[in-house]
């Protein structure tokens, strides 16, 4: 289908080619469409990503806090990685073809069914490595997935058919692969895992090999941007927790309230970094999309890890967490670090302009690093020099603006 066919969906819910049929065909959305945003289905399902996320955190905390550090971040690993992954295959599907109509809607409240039926394993994932009710879950979420992808190619002809049907044998094949959690040894699932991780990540690079769907810049950034919201909203929590404990516990007020204060400077420097990009006008095309998209997942899980480590923190602090000052620092400084330079290569290397501007942020994640040796007031320097990052940045582009509006006047003067 080119991409000169008229947008249908939401946009089109009045007056358009379909308006009032509960059930439409599934065609293709275009890239050219004006006023593209999330919808309310897509906030409600997201929802539903805040209940797994924070299961998942939850369970970080408890295996960092017994020094379970190997075990729990592996584990916290493939957890994330199938909550992320199942939000990815729904959120791209979503800016291609979403059309809103009633068995749309109903499919996707499957899925969403889907993801509370696997935030409801995470418990025993972790404490047990019985993943079945996460498979479950992925059952519910991946075979609506497929239907939904051959629901797209009933009505698509040619190459965007194939694309179609690729996707929907893609998912279908990988959820067999899955099902080897529930039978193999205990030993072999990582190597599992890996194998499996591969091939989901195979599955959009060898369907879209021929075609790419008709995903949407601005509404995909708004999507990811929606996703880093409720993450970093995990994080807001854990220094939330950090607060109440240091009013209820006026004996730890001076071990908590540091903690409590370089969290949320953490977290809004982490807010800030993110969103001071229009990084839709980066995705031009698969590769920098596959790539990005990708690559999001070191965003995701490293912004949620920095909660789960900032309650570790104040675990560790009133004397909880069986694990040293040093350890329980850097559950939070080192999820920082890699969300900083996670950041910078997807996002802020792509808008910054000379060397100054270029080292802000790996020069911040060194030095957020180094902060893990400072003993009780490591997370509080840690949020300090997000901070003055912060305030760096601003610096440096408020000068290269300074800069060029000082040079068009005298350009303009001299032609």
């Amino acid at each position: 289908m080119s991409s000169s066919t008229p947008p249908t969906g939401p946009a089109e819910s009045s007056g358009g080619r379909f308006p009032q049929a509960p059930v439409r065909p599934l065609i293709a959305r275009t890239r050219t469409e004006v006023h593209r945003g999330a919808t309310p289905l897509e906030l409600f399902f997201d929802l539903c990503f805040v209940v797994a996320v924070a299961q998942a955190g939850v369970q970080l905390v408890h295996a960092l806090a017994e020094g379970h550090v190997g075990e729990g971040i592996l584990d916290y690993a493939m957890v994330f990685f199938a909550i992320w992954w199942a939000w990815m295959n729904f959120t791209w599907f979503a800016s291609a073809y979403d059309n809103d109509d009633a068995l749309y809607r109903v499919v996707t409240l499957v899925q969403m069914a889907g993801v509370l039926v696997l935030a409801a394993g995470v418990t025993r994932a972790f404490d047990d490595h019985d993943y079945g009710l996460v498979v479950l879950g992925y059952v519910f979420m991946r075979v609506a997935m497929a239907a939904q992808w051959l629901r797209a190619a009933r009505t698509a002809r040619g190459a965007e058919r194939t694309v179609a049907v690729r996707y929907a044998v893609g998912v279908l094949v990988c959820q067999v692969g899955w099902m080897g959690l529930l039978v193999l040894p205990e030993p072999v699932r990582p190597w599992l895992f890996l194998a499996m991780a591969v091939a989901e990540l195979s599955v959009p690079v060898i369907a879209e090999r021929s075609r790419p769907t008709t995903w949407h810049p601005r509404h995909i950034a708004e999507r990811y941007g929606l996703f880093t919201i409720i993450v970093l909203g995990e994080t807001i929590l854990a220094a939330t927790v950090a607060v109440k404990s240091a009013a209820d516990e006026h004996e730890a007020l001076g071990e908590l309230l540091p903690i409590a204060t370089g969290g949320l400077l953490i977290v809004f420097s982490a807010w800030w970094i993110y969103f001071v990009v229009p990084i839709h006008g980066h995705l031009r095309s698969n590769r920098q999309s596959f790539l990005w998209g990708y690559g999001h997942y070191l965003i995701f899980a490293s912004a949620a890890a920095i909660g789960a480590g900032l309650e570790v923190a104040v675990e560790q602090a009133v004397g909880v967490a069986h694990i040293s000052t040093l350890a329980a620092s850097a559950s939070v400084t080192l999820p920082a670090a890699l969300y900083l330079l996670s950041v910078w290569a997807l996002h802020a290397r792509h808008f910054k302009v000379g060397l100054a501007q270029q080292i802000v942020l790996p020069t911040t994640a060194l030095l957020v690093i180094c902060c893990t040796f400072l003993g009780d007031w490591a997370v509080l320097a840690a949020g300090v020099v997000s901070g003055l990052s912060v305030a760096t940045g601003v610096i440096l582009s408020a000068r290269t603006t300074a800069t060029r509006e000082h040079r068009t006047p005298d350009s303009t003067l001299t032609s």
